[in-house]
C-alpha cells in the first residue's frame, strides 16, 4: 500500500472509533504517568480537530500542574515555507479558532514576547497522526508541518505519538525525511520506537 491508500484506512479507523472522550482520556492518561512526560518541564501538546484522539480536557488539567505547556498554530517561515509556531499557553482563554477550525492564539499575538517557545526548548512532543506502527512510524495528513518541526528538537527529546489502537497498521510507509516516534500511545499500550511494548 502507498501513503494514500493507508491514510484511506486509517481515516476510517479512526472515525468509527467508539467513545472518543472516554478512549481518548484513557491514552492521555496512560502517557501522563510515564516517567519520562513526569520529568519533562516543557512540554508540547497539540489541540485536536475532527477524529483525532482528543487532548483539549488534559491539556486544560495540565496547565494547572508545574509544566510549561506549549500548543501549535500552522505559519509559515521567512521563506513562506509552512511551519508550526510554538505558543507558551497559559489559559485557554488565550485560544480561538484558526485553521481546520483547530485552537490557536490569535495572529496578532503570534510575535509577543514571552510567549514564544523555540523547538530546542521542548522536553517531550505530544504527535498526532492518522496511521501508526508499533515500530514507531507515523502517516501524518501529508502537509509536513510535524516532520520539519520534528527536525528541530533536540534529540534528546520524547516524541510521543498517541492514537486509537484501530489506528496502528502492520508497517506505515516511512520515506527519507519521515521522523520515527520514540513512543507511540494508544488505549491499550506503549509501543516504543524499538518495536518493543511497554505496558
Amino acid at each position: 500500500m502507498n501513503k494514500a491508500e493507508q491514510r484511506q484506512i486509517a481515516y476510517a479507523a479512526r472515525n468509527v472509533q467508539a467513545d472518543k472522550d472516554a478512549v481518548s482520556a484513557e491514552i492521555c492518561g496512560r502517557l501522563c504517568e510515564q516517567s519520562w512526560y513526569q520529568s519533562a518541564q516543557t512540554v508540547m501538546w497539540y489541540l485536536h480537530c475532527r477524529s483525532e484522539v482528543r487532548t483539549l480536557a488534559t491539556v486544560v488539567a495540565e496547565l494547572d500542574s508545574d509544566k510549561r505547556i506549549v500548543v501549535p498554530y500552522c505559519t509559515v517561515d521567512a521563506e513562506g515555507h509552512k511551519q508550526l509556531g510554538l505558543w507558551h499557553l497559559e489559559s485557554l482563554a488565550e485560544l480561538q479558532p484558526g485553521m481546520w477550525n483547530i485552537l490557536e492564539p490569535p495572529r496578532e499575538r503570534w510575535s509577543e514576547q514571552g510567549k514564544q517557545v523555540r523547538a530546542d526548548e521542548l522536553d517531550v512532543v505530544v504527535v498526532p497522526g492518522v496511521a501508526f506502527d508499533k515500530q514507531g512510524g507515523r502517516l501524518g495528513n501529508g502537509a509536513g508541518y510535524y516532520d520539519r518541526l520534528l527536525q528541530k528538537v533536540r534529540p534528546d527529546a520524547v516524541l510521543a505519538a498517541i492514537g486509537y489502537e484501530a489506528q496502528l497498521l502492520p508497517q506505515v510507509v516511512m520515506d527519507e525525511y519521515d521522523v520515527f516516534m520514540d513512543f507511540v500511545v494508544t488505549e491499550q499500550a506503549i509501543y516504543s520506537g524499538k518495536g518493543r511494548t511497554c505496558r
